[in-house]
């Protein structure tokens, strides 16, 4: 049933009316203005500096989000060659907070639990600035491929993408992570003003299955929290059950958690511990976006410290491997589990054909582990668990493959490497690129030869093979 004056479900006007009061008219008139359009710039691919000077729109600072800008959306950024290059990532104003309250740092082990498309995993990873393991994790196969395919393009190398229930994976990965975002599946109604199937699909018992579900999906995350770790919990809902209501729950079953006050928390009202019969202690730190009171649709953010306690260090990726060496296996099976022999090709491809330069060499090798995955070679983050029975859709960097008497370097590689890092590169007139993303080949003169790095606006796009004075193209035809 829909409130004929709103279109909205009139069980949500009654619920929102009842609990804001005085507040609701404000509230509801936020329905009937424009809603706000936000861009966060890939720090994996430029400074804040180098970014604003090579954008060609009208940009407005989010307050919250360091690296987040409002957009008109006339300016269309996500059909722009910028978008293609993984300059920036689309993402909903107020859905920034949730990795600024988690605050992850470079080095750490953070798990993204319920992860596509990939905004939220994305902001992480520009903030860990390629160092460390995030494990990034989405349930439905068709939606992994999707924030693998936005890991791709945002040029993240650290970045594993599985596609695990949270109960296998809390089997796999006891006290493991530093940071946990889990941002839950909800009922959507932060979502209404920009999803119209968010509010055909509402219905209190829905709201009442979220929250089950909620609360179903903390309990893993909090095995999988490290002692004095830190779980974030946000969602784009205003139900109270779904937010207050499941933290409450989760805090009185989890002792060893408290809530904790983030940094950002100043730019958000306070959560609404009056809106639930048992309230935890804290609550108030828990954060609500309104978008009657700020430029973004509906959040809930709650930030859980676990006590401090014993810890033992994981068992990962890297102490398999030197155990592997150490058990001085036969040399036929030696060949097949070191992977140093089947990385040679990649090797060369890196040094003499693209002319890699040494430090980017070492920056892209660092606390990695090449790997092979079928006849495509990875590089694996060492901090990573052995991989083992694990549905992994993208198990770090995806470097290419090896083809019959020749590599072929992978996309992903391109969108990771930056212009300067090659010798092999060519700068593509806006023509040229825009030749380059429907498939076609250009001219680029007799001297450009062999494998070459193309960018585009000072950002890497994606390969290209000079022979002849022609490039020929190699985008992938799935993303012309």
């Amino acid at each position: 049933m829909t409130d004929e004056k709103t279109m909205l479900p009139k069980d949500f006007t009654d619920r929102m009316a009842s609990l804001l009061k005085e507040e609701y008219p404000v509230f509801l008139a936020s329905y009937e203005k424009e809603r706000s359009y936000g861009l966060r710039f890939n720090s994996l691919k430029s400074d804040r500096e180098t970014f604003l000077k090579r954008m060609p729109f009208m940009l407005e600072q989010i307050a919250w989000a360091e690296e987040g800008f409002y957009y008109r959306p006339e300016d269309q950024p996500g059909k722009h060659i910028y978008h293609e290059a993984g300059a920036y990532y689309i993402q909903e104003p107020s859905a920034m907070a949730a990795a600024e309250v988690l605050a992850p740092a470079p080095g750490e082990r953070i798990l993204d639990l319920c992860a596509a498309p990939g905004g939220k995993t994305t902001h992480i990873a520009g903030k860990m600035a390629g160092r460390g393991l995030l494990v990034s994790n989405e349930i439905i196969p068709n939606r992994a491929k999707i924030l693998s395919q936005n890991v791709e393009r945002m040029g993240i190398p650290n970045a594993v993408v599985c596609s695990e229930t949270p109960e296998r994976l809390a089997e796999l990965f006891p006290d493991f992570f530093d940071r946990i975002l889990v941002d839950a599946p909800c009922s959507g109604e932060g979502m209404f003003r920009k999803d119209e199937t968010a509010v055909k699909e509402w219905s209190l018992p829905h709201v009442k299955m979220c929250a089950d579900r909620q609360m179903a999906i903390l309990e893993q995350a909090a095995r999988m929290v490290r002692p004095g770790g830190v779980l974030v919990y946000s969602t784009c809902t205003f139900s109270a059950e779904e937010n207050e209501g499941v933290i409450s729950a989760f805090l009185r079953d989890h002792t060893e958690f408290s809530i904790e006050r983030a940094a950002c928390a100043d730019f958000f009202a306070a959560g609404r511990g009056e809106w639930t019969g048992h309230p935890a202690a804290g609550i108030e730190h828990t954060m609500r976006l309104w978008p009657h009171l700020l430029k973004g649709e509906g959040h809930f953010i709650a930030r859980l410290r676990k006590e401090e306690g014993l810890y033992t260090a994981p068992y990962t990726y890297a102490d398999e491997r030197m155990q592997e060496r150490d058990r001085g296996r036969k040399k036929k099976k030696e060949d097949r589990n070191v992977p140093e022999t089947f990385f040679g090709p990649c090797m060369h491809f890196l040094q003499e054909e693209i002319g890699l330069h040494d430090e980017a060499l070492r920056r892209l090798l660092e606390d990695k582990i090449p790997i092979p995955f079928g006849e495509h070679v990875y590089l694996l983050p060492a901090q990573m668990i052995p991989l083992d029975g694990m549905k992994v859709i993208r198990p770090g960097l995806h470097a290419g493959t090896n083809k019959k008497n020749r590599f072929e370097p992978a996309h992903a590689l391109a969108l990771y490497l930056a212009p300067e890092d090659a010798d092999a590169q060519y700068e593509m007139s806006k023509e040229e690129a825009r030749r380059y993303l429907r498939g076609e080949t250009f001219m680029c003169g007799e001297a450009q030869k062999g494998w070459t790095l193309l960018t585009t606006g000072g950002y890497s796009i994606g390969f290209g093979k000079a022979a002849g004075g022609v490039m020929k193209n190699h985008y992938p035809k799935g993303l012309r």
